[in-house]
């Protein structure tokens, strides 16, 4: 609900607070007394495109601030949260516009800086505008159908879950198809690929061994004739370990002799000791340092296919092995392919059916919405001075290409002005006044199921009196039980039926021309609408009908 609207220097108001309230707030005034700056300095509060004309001559800037009260639940809460403009529990909303006068603007709310457009968008969920001009709310085709849907309390969640488990199966379907295109493109390459990884075989570890076993018999085939050479010196009768047995030997006779001959001989059975672990070491090396060159060359074929075919595939010689699975598992998808495009084909054709059933159980559901709502419009127009003209609520099937989660169906209020004219959109073949007596009727007759929580009508009542002003104000001061209303209006059958009456009034003071809004009292409310019953000099009997309307109100 709208609460509060603060002007600053806007055109011929030069400051401006006022207060709203729940239920028909109606504002009154003489022709030219600045009603539509109001009305600007509103929308420009709201979003509407900045106007730098609109700031008051000699100002550098006009600002407009206006305050909502909302209830935790309301859609725009969601906005806001999404935006990071939370504010505090019980706290209101503000939203405050900016227009400097050599051009450009701000938009702030909860005194946060935030683009145009995000307030617009705000502004769309909180307040409805309706105007001679106004090509928003229920004259935009785009709201109709959730506007229809709203009227006869339809859900669309089942609707909209078998859509959606429509669109994943399509997008499964599709993702197995381009695998498979892909795959069968690859069949010849994976077929040669695997028959060529299967042949070569080649098992996790295999290149490290191969290449250390290479190594080890390279280094035999180097150092083998220096180990042989070694031990040729070591071993046989000449050899060393011979020469220095038969020189221990004969020190063993003379040891004895002399202290130096033992020590000489302890030494020479050392120096047996440490040949002796030589010669057997010198063995072992030449054990483990044997090769064979058939062994070797084979190794090293081995080595280079392994290693050829990685750098063909790209992978570590180690990936070989890992590789030859994937392969065999794709080329083994690919032979199973057609049977799985099978099985997702049949859950597409399921999923498509179970949204058709329920889209037709939607446009079943809407048809007959349809023709209560325009009946119930109906109703509403003739007491509003529209009895030749007639209303439809229009349903069409969408192509497939635009069905929905919301069905398949265009919804789309048009109307007939005269006997035998055919049916148009509403905005395109309603006068001013028309239009906004259809919007009114539209208004009443869906109860306002799903607008915004205050609405404004620009005179509504314009070029109409009597029984059709008193009928427009009975149909206002009803849609008021459910929304906040401000009306602006020329007629008294209407302002009487205000719960807050506002008065527009234009002075000058011989200088500068000034644009005021005051809340009426009893007496002063009752002055203005004896005012608009008899013009410039306000009667007795002007005063006592204004009574009446009060009294009947």
């Amino acid at each position: 609900m709208l609460t509060g609207l603060s002007i600053r220097d806007v055109v011929l108001i030069e400051s401006l607070d006022l207060e709203f309230g729940p239920g028909l707030g109606v504002l009154t005034g003489e022709t030219g007394a600045g009603k539509s700056i109001l009305l600007d300095a509103l929308g420009l509060a709201l979003g509407v495109r900045a106007d730098s004309g609109l700031v008051r001559s000699g100002q550098a800037q006009a600002v407009v601030s206006v305050s909502f009260d909302l209830p935790a639940d309301h859609p725009a809460q969601a906005l806001l949260r999404d935006n990071g403009l939370d504010s505090e529990p019980g706290e209101p909303l503000l939203i405050r516009r900016i227009v400097k006068a050599d051009g450009g603007s701000r938009a702030l709310v909860n005194d946060q800086s935030v683009s145009v457009a995000l307030v617009r968008e705000i502004g769309a969920m909180l307040v409805e505008i309706h105007g001679q001009h106004d090509d928003r709310g229920l004259l935009n085709p785009r709201g109709h159908r959730a506007l229809l849907d709203s009227f006869a309390r339809i859900d669309t969640a089942p609707c909209e879950r078998s859509w959606l488990a429509w669109a994943e199966a399509e997008a499964g379907l599709a993702q197995a198809r381009g695998e498979i295109e892909a795959a069968m493109r690859d069949r010849e390459w994976l077929e040669h690929s695997v028959a060529e990884l299967s042949k070569l075989g080649a098992e996790p570890g295999e290149e490290s061994e191969l290449a250390a076993a290479r190594a080890n018999m390279q280094k035999g085939a180097r150092l083998a004739e220096d180990i042989g050479a070694a031990g040729s010196l070591l071993e046989g009768s000449e050899g060393g370990l011979s020469l220095l047995r038969q020189a221990a030997r004969r020190l063993e006779r003379i040891a004895g002799e002399h202290e130096r001959l033992e020590e000489a001989l302890a030494a020479l059975d050392r120096a047996l000791i440490e040949a002796s672990e030589a010669e057997d070491k010198l063995a072992a090396a030449a054990e483990a340092l044997s090769w064979d060159p058939a062994r070797l060359e084979e190794v090293e074929t081995r080595l280079f296919e392994l290693r050829a075919l990685a750098r063909k595939h790209r992978v570590e010689a180690d990936g070989l092995p890992a590789l030859a699975e994937e392969l065999a598992a794709r080329l083994t998808a690919l032979d199973a392919g057609e049977r799985s495009l099978a099985t997702l084909e049949r859950a597409v054709a399921d999923a498509r059916a179970d949204y058709q059933a329920a889209a037709t159980d939607l446009s079943e559901r809407r048809s007959a919405a349809a023709a209560r709502l325009d009946t119930a419009v109906a109703r509403e127009l003739a007491p509003l001075k529209l009895d030749a003209a007639k209303f439809r609520t229009a349903l069409e099937p969408l192509p497939e290409g635009q069905w929905g989660a919301r069905g398949r169906d265009r919804v789309e209020f048009e109307v007939s002005t005269n006997p035998g004219a055919p049916f148009a959109p509403l905005i395109r073949i309603a006068s001013g006044g028309e239009l906004s007596r259809f919007i009114l009727a539209l208004k009443v007759a869906l109860a306002e199921r799903g607008g915004a929580g205050t609405m404004i009508f620009d005179e509504i009542d314009r070029g109409v009196g009597g029984a059709v002003a008193s009928a427009i104000g009975e149909r206002l001061h009803r849609l008021s039980e459910s929304a906040q209303l401000l009306v602006v209006t020329h007629s008294p059958q209407v302002a009487a039926r205000g719960t807050q009456h506002l008065l527009i009034e234009k002075s000058h003071d011989g200088l500068v021309t000034r644009t005021s809004v005051q809340a009426l009292d009893e007496v002063r409310r009752r002055e203005e609408i004896a005012r608009m019953l008899s013009g410039a000099e306000v009667t007795d009997e002007a005063r006592a009908q204004a009574v009446r309307l009060l009294e009947a109100a």
